[in-house]
C-alpha cells in the first residue's frame, strides 16, 4: 500500500473534521460527497435517500477509474450512472486503499487538496 495515500487521507479527514465534526470515516465522507454531488444542500434525508447518496458518491469517485459512467440526472435531479466494468474482487485492505485513493482524487479534482503534497499544511 502507498504510505503517501494514507497520509494524505488522514490529513483530509482532519481537515473535514473541522467542518463536520470528529469521527469521520470513509462511509461518512462518501455520504458528504453524495450530498455535494446531489447539490441540494442541507436537508433531512430518508434512510433510502442516504443509501442512494452513498451510491452516487461511490459512482462519482470511481467514474475516473472507468468503473462507472455518468448518464444524466432524473426529474428530481438525482445523478445516475451505469456500470461500465465490474469492480475487481479485492480484499478488505485493497478495497479501503482504492476508496481512499478515489476519495482523495475527488477532493484534488475539486480543489480541496494539493495533488503533490502530503503535509497537513498543504490541505486547502
Amino acid at each position: 500500500m502507498d504510505y503517501a495515500v494514507d497520509l494524505k487521507f488522514q490529513n483530509l479527514v482532519r481537515h473535514l473534521e473541522k467542518e463536520f465534526g470528529p469521527g469521520l470515516d470513509t462511509h461518512t465522507i462518501l455520504f458528504i460527497i453524495g450530498v455535494q454531488e446531489l447539490g441540494l444542500g442541507y436537508k433531512k434525508f430518508k434512510k433510502n435517500e442516504k443509501t442512494d447518496l452513498m451510491h452516487v458518491a461511490l459512482c462519482t469517485v470511481l467514474e475516473p477509474y472507468g468503473y462507472y459512467k455518468y448518464i444524466g440526472n432524473d426529474k428530481d435531479n438525482w445523478p445516475h450512472f451505469e456500470l461500465v466494468k465490474e469492480l475487481p474482487h479485492l480484499g478488505q485492505k485493497e478495497q479501503q486503499f482504492l476508496m481512499k485513493e478515489a476519495i482523495l482524487d475527488y477532493f484534488v479534482k475539486n480543489g480541496y487538496v494539493e495533488e503533490d503534497n502530503v503535509k497537513s499544511s498543504e490541505i486547502i
